[in-house]
């Protein structure tokens, strides 16, 4: 009872201090609406190919409907890893040194602050959800329940990434440089942004993209969970369905055993 009073405690304080974060909640709500609303648009016309001057999109959707799934995993991402940056603040200011002297368990204190970073980032994921309606992308009560769940793997992976990066990085400046020298290239080589077209041989696919950028995305992680959440929005997949939740679950084990060891010998 003592670790589970302990790990409600430690997960509530970091949901409550997101919540009064009141730039935290703006930076949430108007990161997609930026993407969205204005990326989105403003691409779509450029979001096909031409065939015997025929206008054919290179996937059977639009822009807008294409990069909605990766603005969803775009939102969550940026919030798992700066859910993460309250490892230095409580290190900085010896908040998680009494909570290290207290009778709970390291893992038990670990997993509470990163359960509450991954909360946070998943109500921040489901506000991109309500901008469905205007990227015309229809979600059925299934298909939320089932996009909330992948979320919630991807938001406890990418905040776990987060605790690790902040256990290397002792002072703020640096660990927001560096995560996001890990975030960005990471989310821009996952296929969230164009399609490696499926109806392509591996051969035709290394003529039509550089082979370096196709063995990037191939191997990033972040490919197959932006690809698990697009099958799942709008009905679309690049790889096998269960390549994305499989990397995901695998991704958050290895993640946090990285992010428990390193906690551990801190």
């Amino acid at each position: 009872m003592l670790q589970l009073g302990g790990l409600y405690g430690l997960w509530l304080r970091e949901v409550m201090r997101a919540v009064r974060d009141r730039g935290q909640l703006v930076g949430g709500a108007s990161r997609p609406i930026l993407w969205v609303l204005i990326l989105g648009i403003g691409l779509n016309p450029y979001f096909r190919g031409e065939v015997y001057g025929e206008a054919t999109f290179v996937v059977p959707f639009t822009y807008l409907q294409f990069i909605f799934p990766g603005v969803v995993a775009l939102n969550v991402m940026f919030t798992s890893v700066q859910s993460a940056v309250s490892v230095i603040w409580d290190r900085e200011f010896g908040f998680l040194r009494e909570v290290l002297v207290s009778p709970l368990s390291r893992t038990t204190i670990l997993l509470g602050k990163i359960l509450g970073g991954s909360t946070v980032a998943l109500l921040h994921g489901c506000l991109v959800l309500i901008l469905a309606r205007f990227a015309d992308v229809p979600l059925t009560p299934i298909d939320v329940l089932k996009a909330i769940g992948l979320m919630a793997i991807l938001s406890f992976a990418v905040t776990s990434l987060g605790v690790v990066i902040a256990n290397r990085i002792r002072t703020f400046e640096g660990f927001g440089i560096f995560s996001n020298a890990v975030i960005m290239p990471l989310y821009f080589t996952s296929s969230s942004m164009f399609p490696l077209d499926p109806a392509l041989s591996k051969e035709q696919t290394y003529v039509t993209y550089p082979e370096w950028l196709v063995t990037i995305v191939e191997y990033n992680p972040l490919t197959y969970a932006v690809d698990a959440l697009r099958g799942v929005l709008i009905h679309y997949n690049q790889f096998a369905p269960w390549m994305g939740i499989t990397v995901m679950v695998g991704c958050s084990v290895i993640l946090f055993s990285i992010a428990l060891f390193d906690f551990r010998r801190a």
